[in-house]
């Protein structure tokens, strides 16, 4: 019996391969991660660009998991371009040169894609995607990550991540053409970012956007501060829901009994004694390094004043050696004109006293 039902199936059309292509460009879905020093390049080159351009473009570097499917960018650089309402232009030679030298720096990141300052796709952004995709000199067989960051003024700034499909008929409408599919991504931060996040996180309730930098006890106070506003917060949660003024959680439970699990198991005067040994052998540090900052110093006044006198010495010591040669001629002189004169005994006694000193000379 015929069923009277159709179907239509779309099979979508991949980009023309070389032959010696084995594996084909993936498009499978992934998830980017973002880190925060990546965002502050967009957002600086994105303040700096000229007063005509739109928008501004760069590389995406970062890592990749094995299967690709995750990506984490890490860091970025701006790539010089110029964009009219007819054609695009980048300069690639400025682009392969800055991924060398960045490589060689940090050789265990990787191109995973590039951004743009604008939440446009247009037919510019499939021609810069295809060239950051393609083989040899792109992240083939990877997909490439494009991001796109709203920098309008008075707006708040917004992220979106995607990667590509090919599509078009022929080789010609495949090469400017690509079908950006929207993939979820995240900005996570590490542990050794959060200080300095928080540092400029404090300037935006400031009218002059100005922050200035705490010390080590400052930031010390700030942190137990927070620590004890937490510890406020969260047992004012576990007071309500054993009074039953909130519904407890399950998942948040856990993870307080799992945080609590990681707490060390030691008496307060235990924690104390270790304190206390720790900022003792602390001040040892800090005294020992200043007593070697102040002998280095010493040394080096001891050592200019050395070179100082030393040079003094040898001009005094020429000097001498110049009025003892004069004093042995004029000596040697008056000698043998006072043995001359005087008798016989006195004038040998006189010459014999003043003929070494005349010899000397």
């Amino acid at each position: 019996m015929a069923t009277s039902n159709n179907y239509l199936h779309l099979a979508r059309p991949l980009a023309p391969a070389p032959i010696a292509t084995s594996l084909p460009s993936t498009t499978s879905p992934v998830s980017v991660t973002l880190q925060p020093q990546a965002l502050f390049s967009i957002l600086d080159h994105a303040s700096r660009r000229p007063a005509d351009q739109e928008r501004v473009i760069g590389t995406l570097l970062g890592t990749r998991s094995e299967d690709g499917t995750e990506v984490s960018v890490t860091n970025c650089y701006a790539i010089p371009h110029t964009e009219t309402g007819e054609q695009v232009e980048v300069d690639m030679d400025y682009q392969k040169r800055m991924l060398e030298l960045h490589l060689r720096a940090a050789p265990k990141e990787v191109l995973v894609g590039w951004y743009a300052t604008s939440g446009e796709l247009n037919t510019f952004s499939a021609l810069i995607q295809n060239f950051y995709s393609q083989q040899g000199e792109g992240t083939f067989p990877h997909p490439a990550v494009h991001l796109t960051v709203s920098t309008v003024a008075g707006k708040e700034v917004e992220a979106n991540t995607y990667i590509s499909a090919p599509i078009g008929v022929t080789p010609e409408r495949a090469a400017d053409s690509c079908l950006f599919i929207p993939v979820p991504h995240e900005i996570r931060y590490d542990e050794a970012s959060k200080s300095g996040l928080e540092m400029i996180a404090g300037a935006r309730n400031k009218e002059n956007r100005e922050q200035i930098l705490q010390t080590d006890i400052e930031t010390l106070e700030s942190a137990i501060e927070q620590v004890l506003e937490m510890l406020e917060r969260v047992s004012a949660y576990v007071s309500d829901v054993l009074d039953e003024e909130k519904e407890p959680s399950t998942a948040l439970g856990q993870f307080l009994l799992n945080t609590l699990s990681l707490a060390p198991k030691v008496d307060a005067e235990d924690i104390e004694r270790d304190f206390n040994n720790h900022i003792q052998d602390v001040l040892l540090v800090s005294y020992l390094a200043n007593t070697i900052r102040t002998q280095i110093d010493l040394s080096n006044r001891l050592a200019t004043a050395a070179i100082t006198m030393g040079g003094d010495s040898n001009v005094a010591a020429g000097a001498g050696g110049g009025d003892g040669k004069e004093g042995g001629k004029q000596g040697g002189g008056r000698g043998g004109r006072e043995g001359g004169r005087g008798g016989r005994g006195g004038g040998d006694r006189e010459g014999g006293q003043a003929g070494p000193g005349g010899r000397r000379e």
